[in-house]
């Protein structure tokens, strides 16, 4: 299983990625390192539209080094980060340190949280790898506060050999989980990915 984020790299992703070995070398991606103004403003802004308007509990799922969680902070959201790879949770944590933030290794599917509940549930391509989406969701879903919501990142890749879940997949999944799910598209935005994509990258906001 990938480390969870980060499987939009150039080359087609896959779930047997050595994500600790990746984790020095993971920001350096424009998409994942933000490092670059103008993408990360242009997620910023994306994740203010899609969070709750006020600042609640926000579970980052599949974390990678924490890049969305800062940002997610920096709105004013308490952030729970959990990842699969301790190198990339090391890396979330300095990048957070002396934040409202905490960040976890284990597995997105099941996360180590125990019995608290979120305001939202964030996770950019992480569903994809997982064997069983339908129970995940599920589980995901029971994360939620009452009006709580899950933002869900997702797309297809790949040129010879195309992986992913495709969104018309993913809203049939969700549908009967909540009771508004919107799309959005995300390819056309070069501000997202720091170029131009050919692939499918989406987003989805679902509340139950």
């Amino acid at each position: 299983m990938a480390s969870n984020e980060g499987a939009e790299t150039s080359a087609a992703p896959g779930a047997d990625i050595d994500w600790n070995a990746e984790a020095a070398t993971f920001d350096e991606e424009p998409d994942h390192g933000l490092r670059d103004p103008v993408v990360r403003e242009a997620w910023a802004a994306r994740l203010e539209a899609w969070l709750p308007p006020h600042p609640g509990d926000l579970l980052d799922l599949g974390c990678g080094t924490g890049s969305l969680s800062l940002l997610a902070s920096e709105q004013g959201h308490r952030v729970t980060g959990v990842d699969l790879s301790p190198p990339m949770v090391a890396r979330a944590r300095a990048k957070l340190a002396g934040r409202d933030a905490v960040f976890l290794t284990g597995d997105a599917a099941q996360p180590p949280v125990g019995e608290q509940l979120f305001d939202a549930v964030l996770v950019r391509h992480v569903l994809w790898t997982l064997p069983d989406p339908a129970r995940t969701l599920r589980h995901w879903r029971g994360l939620l506060r009452p009006g709580g919501r899950l933002v869900l990142v997702e797309g297809v890749w790949g040129t010879t050999s195309l992986v992913g879940i495709p969104a018309d997949r993913l809203t049939a999944l969700l549908t009967p989980l909540a009771r508004d799910v919107r799309v959005e598209r995300l390819s056309d935005d070069t501000r997202l990915w720091g170029r131009q994509v050919e692939d499918e990258r989406y987003a989805v906001v679902a509340v139950p």
